[in-house]
């Protein structure tokens, strides 16, 4: 018996939005949109709910950027918010349009 991992949801009161930032932060084309979905490439995907994210994620995405501050300044533009300073000038934690956590790394 085999077990994989199929993909990474990120629960989203708005995809579209979610869809826009993390297509246009990761060069991803939408492969795949329904009423409460959309899959961004393979593996990766927003769903509608209805309530907003109220405390801190339990699990989180991380992108490694082979310039960093080419991707911090992407990912400014496109809506997202850095939250705190970079760690051991590896890696700096960033919240997604909706307040979802992810860290941008250093390759």
């Amino acid at each position: 018996m085999g077990i994989r991992l199929s993909g990474i949801v990120i629960d989203a009161k708005d995809p579209d939005r979610l869809a826009r930032f993390w297509s246009g932060l990761l060069d991803l084309e939408i492969t795949r949109r329904e009423e409460d979905w959309i899959s961004l490439g393979c593996g990766f995907a927003l769903q509608r709910v209805t309530e907003p994210k109220t405390v801190k994620n339990r699990v989180h995405v991380d992108v490694v950027a082979d310039d960093f501050a080419e991707a911090v300044a992407r990912a400014a533009a496109l809506g997202a918010t850095a939250v705190g300073e970079m760690h051991e000038d590896l890696w700096q934690v960033w919240q997604d349009p909706e307040g979802n956590e992810f860290c941008i790394c250093l390759s």
